[in-house]
This record gives structure tokens, C-alpha cells and sequence, in this order.
């Protein structure tokens, strides 16, 4: 596969040692970190879908590229993602020479800084700019946002390809989802980089609530909340640079989430 992301490479569901499956919810704290986590979110299930065989995985893989074409249609999001990458470089330099620091791992993943960051900026134009110039995807595109839009009487040509083998089928979407990789790669490597910044730390909620005024002179960026999944329990996060806040929920009647009234303890991480 011509992308690095791999299975699982970031799961929302985690066993701990005791074997306590927990939940990961995350909350941005900054709009461009909204737009990362989309991506990323949008590139684990391209990344599923195109790893199976059947047309109609191949069909929603599809849908989910024209998906990932239209949140990286950002003006700004080429620019932010070099910014990003160029200011962690900056960071890991300051590292050097502290004794603290293995210099091997320093180098090592500066490297990666770096070749992202050459691999992104060699690209012209908006990540995708290829797939746009493509006519017959831009046909099936136009219309597969339409309610049965992709029949074969609208499409015949896309349902002829949807006839291939699950192997040459594969092979088309790995040469399209190939001009993205540049752009997968920025996002996994930066928000794993922000995730290691946060040490989670043991919160309580008092009857289902918890609020946290942030310290003043930093940026928090991504709140990480983890949940023992056995309670079943909802978060309603919200949060701004001067506070954050959760309030616990559980699911009630006709699915229906109601509010908890009990303390719940959980994991809470900052990442900046």
C-alpha cells in the first residue's frame, strides 16, 4: 500500500493492562485540529474500506475520498500543516545536547519531520489537485451525493468498473488515494506528536460534572477524555483556552441520554 497509515493505528477503543476496555473520546480545542481529526478520521476508513474486496466497499471508498477531497479544499490547510511541521522540527532541535534526550531517537524522528514536510511541499497546488483534474471521477462525484444517484442507467461507465475484479479495482485506488498520501501522512504524524504531549491524569466528576479552568501563558490544543466503557457513559465536552468541561450522560428511555447524578471518576490529558 503506498501510505504508511496502518490498521488500528490509532484506536478509539483500548484495553488496559487490567483488561478494562476503555473509550477514547477527543475534543479539539482549535479549528485546525478539528480539520486534522477529520481527516485522520476520514483516512482510517478509507484505509478499511480499500483493504476489502467487495464493490460495494469500493463504492464507499470512494464516496470517502470525495469526502476527504472536500475538507482538504482548505485554502489554508497546505500552509497550517507545513507551519505545524516546521515548528515541531523547531521544537525537537531545542532538544539537543540535553542528556535527558536519546540523541538516535531525536534524529530519527526530526528525519520524519523532515520528510514529511519535503513530501507535502513538493505537492502543487491544493493536496488531491489530481483527482479534481480527473473527469470521470469528478462525473461520479457530482452525483454521488444523490439519492441512487450512481445507478447504472446514470452511470454506466462506474458500474462497469464496479465490475472488475476486487484486485483491479484495488489497484485504482491505491494510484488515486497516492496523491494524498503526503497529506495522511502530515496529519498521522502531527496529531501523534500532539497526543504524546498530554499525560492523562485521574479526574472525578462530581454527580456527572467537571469543570477545569486552563492555566494562563499556554495552549492547549486536544482533550482527551477516557472512559470505562462498562459504564456506558456519554461526555458532552466543550471547552475554549480559558476552560473545559464535561458532563457525563448515560442512556435513558427510547435512547434518549439523561443526565448522570453520581461521581464518576475517569482519564483526563491536556496536549499542546
Amino acid at each position: 500500500m503506498p501510505w504508511r497509515l496502518a490498521s488500528g493505528y490509532h484506536r478509539r477503543t483500548i484495553k488496559s493492562p487490567l483488561k478494562i476496555s476503555v473509550i477514547l473520546y477527543e475534543y479539539p480545542l482549535h479549528e485546525r485540529i478539528r480539520t486534522y481529526l477529520r481527516l485522520e478520521h476520514l483516512f482510517i476508513r478509507l484505509h478499511q474500506l480499500v483493504a476489502r474486496v467487495d464493490a460495494l466497499d469500493h463504492h464507499f471508498a470512494l464516496t470517502t475520498l470525495f469526502e476527504i477531497m472536500d475538507v482538504a479544499a482548505r485554502a489554508d490547510l497546505k500552509a497550517d500543516l507545513l507551519k505545524d511541521l516546521d515548528k515541531q522540527k523547531h521544537v525537537l532541535d531545542s532538544y539537543r545536547g540535553n542528556p535527558a534526550i536519546a540523541e538516535e531517537v531525536l534524529d530519527k524522528v526530526i528525519a520524519e519531520v523532515d520528510q514529511c514536510f519535503a513530501a507535502l511541499n513538493s505537492q502543487p497546488g491544493k493536496a488531491g489537485q489530481p483527482l479534481a483534474d480527473n473527469d470521470w471521477l469528478m462525473s461520479i462525484r457530482s452525483r454521488i451525493g444523490i439519492p441512487g444517484g450512481t445507478c447504472e442507467f446514470d452511470l454506466p461507465s462506474y458500474y462497469a468498473w464496479q465490475h472488475k475484479t476486487g484486485v483491479s479495482r484495488q489497484a485504482d485506488l491505491h494510484q488515486w488515494i497516492g496523491t494524498l498520501t503526503a497529506l495522511a501522512n502530515a496529519v498521522q504524524l502531527l496529531l501523534k506528536m500532539l497526543r504524546d504531549s498530554g499525560a492523562p491524569q485521574k479526574v472525578i466528576a462530581n454527580a456527572g460534572q467537571f469543570q477545569l479552568s486552563l492555566p494562563q501563558g499556554r495552549t492547549f490544543l486536544l482533550m482527551r477524555v477516557a472512559l470505562d466503557a462498562a459504564q456506558e457513559l456519554i461526555p458532552e465536552i466543550s471547552g475554549n483556552r480559558l476552560m473545559v468541561s464535561v458532563r457525563l450522560m448515560q442512556w435513558g428511555e427510547g435512547h434518549r441520554p439523561r443526565a448522570v447524578t453520581e461521581d464518576v471518576a475517569f482519564e483526563l490529558a491536556l496536549c499542546s
